[in-house]
């Protein structure tokens, strides 16, 4: 089967209204360079469930406040109802105030979840901890450029079928403490793989995927070869694999041998309509995934850098951007929807320009839209593109390219709730993503009115539109640090090895890689991207606790709120346009 090849038209570009209260009491009342080029990296406006977030099979709470005895408890249920009306606007558009959630706000304190950043340098007791090696000094009798070295290569992982592969390996620096929960998207870990969760999967499986695969990842006593299949667009392929190597020394031994096939494109590939035995599939790993397909999320090539167009690695990014951010405070913020970027790439972006003011249309529909100009980009080297400082709108639109965008996670930091017009294409995070809480959902179909009315709430809601733009940058500082990205990273690669049913072995044609033979042969901006990237410690503690896998009662609860939640909004837009 002969694979999508990559071109540049693969290059894709690059919320909130607050979700609903638990359920309400019985008897309630009141219950590139050329037009397909993306445009993420020159402009784009780009251009957890959350924290305490009830789980979808938590009972109300006030079947567990309610039936309680005492007089103080009941005045405290009633202080805490005042303040939450206190803090809702009565009118929500015509809908009871009892119908929306605000979220937590951000999180505060040491690291994610009370555990340290990945950066810390020391351990709690003050042991300095274990630095990775890595040097690029060469001599006369070396190679132009250093070879991996053979002293850093890790103890064997035990067989593929053994339980043991899906446990930590021993280390003598294993803290004793149990580990956080991971985010509740990484819950769709279990999901991706669940086709072939019985049967496992066979070398066979795996071969049948080389038509579509950009390379190949072998990983054996936890050194890492690529063979190379076909060409990925710019960098995406170095910098997917740059940050892969990353995993590997930031968490030694731990990830067992595997071996995976990889698409760097933006359209899944792997059509669940070709496989009435899901099993047969073959396992392709890429940057998304959708509900008609099979194809396996993994954290995409921009979160260690995007050195043609001049985005930064995603931890160094997301400190600029809070930065930026405090420049500008929300209400002076201009109170329009912003988009930037590639127009031509797709007719569902062409569409969006026609609710740009000055348009056919006549009218204004709340939205500042404005063209990448590529070829000035290019010239100026993107100097003129910096994504963190594109915080200056109250909201930000996201809209997909010809497929699956890169552009979702930098919208979602500015703090300005995302409008995100509706598409089929997921990211490994943006499962987690509840609408009405993290982005307000804009109907493709009517883009202009959606917008328009988007905005219009949003300014004469200003408190709780505000807290749904600090709801989304919260979700991508601390539900989409690199600690999460990392954590990821080893729980799928790691479960996805369980599966395997052969022992891996170093393909004929494959290329040993480390993190010399990388970056000591890149320069320029890759290089500096690479050196912004690198991890600088092993990690002395463990990845967070990875959640079980959804049942189906709870998939059905979690798809059942997000219809209500789009039904209410829309509900909400129609009545508004039958009073104007």
């Amino acid at each position: 089967m002969k694979g999508p090849s990559a071109t540049k038209g693969d290059d894709e570009e690059t919320a909130a209204l607050v979700p609903p209260l638990p359920a309400p009491c019985p008897n309630d009342d009141n219950g590139a360079q050329s037009s397909e080029h993306d445009s993420t990296g020159s402009s784009m406006a780009v251009d957890q469930t959350q924290k305490g977030q009830p789980s979808p099979t938590a009972k109300p709470w006030c079947s567990k406040v309610l039936p309680t005895r005492g007089i103080g408890l009941v005045m405290g249920v009633l202080v805490i109802l005042a303040l939450l009306a206190g803090t809702t606007s009565s009118g929500w558009i015509h809908l009871s105030s009892s119908s929306f959630l605000l979220g937590s706000g951000a999180a505060t304190g040491r690291g994610h979840h009370g555990r340290p950043p990945h950066h810390t340098p020391t351990t709690t007791s003050g042991a300095l901890r274990a630095p990775i090696p890595f040097s690029c000094v060469v001599n006369e009798t070396s190679s132009p450029f250093p070879t991996c070295p053979r002293a850093a290569a890790a103890s064997p992982s035990p067989p593929p079928t053994s339980t043991a592969a899906l446990l930590p390996s021993s280390s003598e620096h294993r803290p004793a403490a149990p580990s956080a929960t991971c985010p509740e998207y990484f819950r769709y870990i279990h999901s991706d793989l669940s086709p072939w969760r019985e049967a496992g999967i066979t070398r066979e499986a795996v071969e049948r995927a080389r038509g579509m695969a950009t390379f190949r990842l072998v990983v054996v006593a936890g050194r890492a070869y690529v063979e190379k299949y076909h060409p990925a667009f710019q960098t995406r392929d170095v910098f997917t694999l740059w940050g892969i190597l990353q995993l590997l020394a930031r968490y030694p031994g731990r990830v067992p041998d595997l071996d995976l096939m990889f698409f760097c494109g933006d359209i899944p590939a792997v059509r669940a309509a070709a496989y009435p035995d899901r099993s047969e599939a073959p396992p392709l790993f890429m940057y998304c995934t959708e509900d008609a397909a099979l194809d396996i999320a993994f954290p995409d090539w921009t979160f260690w850098g995007w050195p043609e167009v001049n985005i930064r690695p995603w931890a160094p990014f997301l400190e600029e951007v809070a930065r930026e951010s405090r420049r500008t405070p929300w209400l002076d913020r201009e109170p329009y929807a912003f988009w930037k970027g590639n127009a031509n790439v797709c007719g569902l972006r062409r569409d969006l320009m026609r609710c740009n003011k000055g348009s056919d249309s006549g009218r204004d529909w709340n939205a500042r839209l404005f063209r990448q100009d590529w070829g000035y980009a290019n010239r100026n080297g993107f100097k003129d593109s910096n994504l963190a400082k594109q915080c200056t709108y109250r909201y930000k639109i996201y809209v997909q390219g010809r497929g699956w965008s890169v552009s979702e996670k930098y919208i979602l930091a500015c703090g300005s709730p995302m409008l995100r017009v509706d598409t089929p294409f997921l990211d490994f995070f943006s499962r987690g993503f509840v609408p009405g809480r993290h982005y307000w959902p804009i109907d493709a179909a009517r883009m202009c009115p959606s917008i328009k009315f988007a905005v219009d709430w949003g300014n004469a809601h200003p408190a709780q539109a505000q807290r749904m733009g600090e709801e989304g940058s919260s979700f991508a500082r601390d539900e989409l640090s690199m600690d999460y990205v990392y954590d990821y990273m080893l729980h799928l690669l790691t479960r996805y090895a369980g599966l395997l049913r052969y022992r891996p072995t170093v393909p004929e044609n494959a290329t040993e890689l480390c993190l010399e033979s990388v970056a000591c042969a890149a320069d320029g901006r890759a290089r500096e991207f690479m050196m912004e990237s690198m991890e600088k410690y092993a990690a002395d503690y463990e990845p967070c606790a990875l959640p079980g896998p959804f049942t189906a009662d709870e998939l059905a609860e979690l798809a059942q709120r997000d219809v209500e939640m789009r039904s209410r909004m829309k509900t909400m837009e129609e009545q508004e346009e039958k009073e104007t």
